[in-house]
Order: C-alpha cells, then structure tokens, then sequence
C-alpha cells in the first residue's frame, strides 16, 4: 500500500482556491488494487482540487487507454478511457461514503486518499462487453471469429400450428 501514498491530498496546509493534481496510472496502480484485468495501461489523470471554506469540490478527468482481450476473439487491443467524475467532500460527525458524490470526512481528518476513486472512475469506464474494433468495423480475421460465424444459426422456421379454439377466442375481441 505504500504506491498509494501518493494519491494522498493533504489539504489542512492547502489555500482556499483552485490546486491541480496530476497522475499517470499503469499497470502498478492496479496491482495495488489486486486488479488483473488489463495487460497494460497508460492513463493521465487529472484533478481540479476546489478548496473552499467549508467543502472541497473535486473533479477527476482521465484520459488514456488500456490493453484488454476481445470478448469474442480474445485478440488485444487498446480500450480508449475518457471518464469524469465530481466529488463533493464534506465534514461530519464520521467518515462516510455511502453517497457516490458526496465523500464525508470526520472533523478531525487532514488528508484523505483520492486512488480509490481514481480506481473506480477507470474501471467503470470500460465497457462491460469488449470488442475488438476491428470485429465492429468487419475486417479482423481469427480462428475464434470463423468458428462463431461456421456456427451461428443461418435461419429459424417456425411453423405456426394453432389451436382452431384458440382461433374462435381471439375472434371473440375482435369482433367487438
């Protein structure tokens, strides 16, 4: 846990105003998360820190890529990330961070660390079902995409066999 100091905001020592915090996340910072999903990772993170005198109003902009396997081929290619996200942090009584943009912190706190937003903000920006770009625009060729394409199904017959009954219901409504 020590990479995480890092993304430490001391803030008692800080002037009231605009301060700006900048990061490049890769594949460390998700090893310190125990997050293995990304063969690799180059992300600018950037933070506008509002200090002002009874809140701090935060705003997390990131701007990168990471490697990530096809969900259809399984081929790796580059994710595009391009995600923000507000915060409001808070005094109270205790720490709490049940609300997804507002952070309380207790009255005594100092410093607060920003990674496991930071952590959150990337990746919920992937999309849950990954596909390579070339798959979208028709012009990867692989053994796993041959294979679906061999095996989907060409055409569905369906029969329709009804019931004459049913036929003398459905007269019933609408003949009305």
């Amino acid at each position: 846990m020590k990479y995480l100091k890092q993304f430490n905001i001391q803030f008692v020592g800080l002037k009231l105003g605009n301060h700006t915090f900048d990061y490049t996340i890769d594949n460390k910072f998700f090893e310190a998360f125990n997050f293995d999903e990304y063969e690799s990772s180059l992300i600018k993170v950037s933070l506008t820190f509002v200090k002002k005198s009874t809140l701090f109003e935060l705003s997390f902009s990131a701007n990168g890529s990471v490697e990530v396997p096809c969900d259809l081929t399984n081929e790796l290619y580059q994710q595009e990330i391009v995600s923000e996200l507000p915060l409001v942090v808070n005094f109270g009584e205790e720490y709490n961070d049940e609300n997804e943009e507002i952070l309380i912190l207790p009255h005594g706190a100092y410093e607060f660390n920003v990674a496991q937003f930071i952590y959150e903000m990337i990746v919920l920006a992937v999309p849950n079902k990954r596909v390579h770009p070339k798959v979208l625009d028709g012009t990867m060729e692989s053994e796993a995409l041959n294979k679906l394409k061999e095996l989907t199904i060409k055409e569905v017959k369906t029969v329709e066999n009804t019931d004459p009954r049913w036929d003398k219901l459905k007269n019933l409504i609408t003949e009305k």
